[in-house]
């Protein structure tokens, strides 16, 4: 009776590439601290800042996983049919086929199903995303202009401050956007020239700024912090320098800011400028 080496058998290459790519993932994950693990599970989004950005998280995390599952079956197939019908004679002609129609039905249908499931979901988290808030407690007029933004707090009705205050940015002046934890804020966006596009990543969102068409999205900022904040819209030269600070802080910490303003004379409101290269935050030295 023939004795088989069971030692040499468990020895195979692709035993121990298997076993080589387990060590490896170990260690890998092992030398991961909190935060890197944190960062893997977000697929390297900030972390999140506001009530709607979960839905959007999750949006993310869930074409990534898919993704990568279509990816890898599809991969596999490919290696598979690689394998199986490789040429195995010299001179051998593969079998022909013209055509397979339960299979050609198949790869029609699929991708149509897996579309029509993102889709949905898709759908789903921009309904949630877009949703109005119940009686906005805050409202935050912004002006998009070349090559920064104006701020506008609407906030005669807040007994605390009692007046609308604003606050002006310039191309060598980065303005500060001030915002209360917890509250439902509505921003309401208009552009004094070109297109720009209002954007804190930490928010999982951003909306288009526009000439002559006014847009406006609520939120609810839900984690303390000091952010940065940009125009994602290609609008000219400068368009790199179209930043802004975004201070998430509490509310009474935001009133006493909100106060302060106010005390240097920055009263009032900013209104949006006529779409001409006439209105008042319109700078023709800067151009571009």
């Amino acid at each position: 009776m023939e004795r088989r080496n069971v030692g040499r058998s468990l020895r195979t290459p692709g035993r121990i590439a298997a076993a080589s790519i387990a060590a490896s993932a170990t260690l890998l994950l092992s030398g991961c601290s909190k935060d890197t693990a944190d960062q893997w599970a977000r697929w390297g989004m900030p972390v999140a800042a506001s009530d709607r950005a979960p839905h959007i998280g999750n949006l993310w995390n869930g074409a990534w996983i898919a993704s990568m599952v279509i990816g890898v079956f599809v991969w596999g197939l490919i290696g598979w049919v690689i394998f199986r019908y490789r040429r195995k004679h010299e001179g051998e002609t593969p079998r022909q086929n013209r055509y397979n129609l339960p299979l050609e039905i198949l790869y029609t249908i699929v991708p149509v199903l897996i579309i029509s499931v993102l889709f949905f979901f898709t759908v789903q988290a921009q309904d949630a995303v877009g949703k109005k808030a119940d009686g906005p407690v805050h409202t935050v007029n912004v002006i998009g202009q070349k090559w920064s933004w104006t701020f506008n707090y609407m906030e005669d009705a807040n007994s605390s401050i009692g007046a609308t205050v604003h606050e002006v940015g310039t191309l060598e002046k980065i303005p500060d956007l001030y915002l209360p934890v917890g509250e439902p804020v509505r921003f309401n966006l208009y552009s004094a020239d070109v297109d720009h596009s209002f954007w804190i990543p930490e928010f999982y969102y951003k909306l288009d700024v526009l000439p002559g068409h006014p847009n406006s999205f609520d939120v609810t900022p839900t984690r303390v912090g000091t952010y940065l904040g940009k125009c994602a819209e290609l609008c000219g030269t400068y368009h790199s320098a179209m930043l802004f600070n975004v201070h998430i802080v509490s509310v009474d910490e935001y009133n006493a800011k909100i106060k302060e303003l106010a005390s240097k004379g920055q009263t009032g409101e900013i209104k949006p400028p006529s779409f001409s290269a006439t209105g008042p935050l319109y700078d023709s030295k800067k151009e571009g």
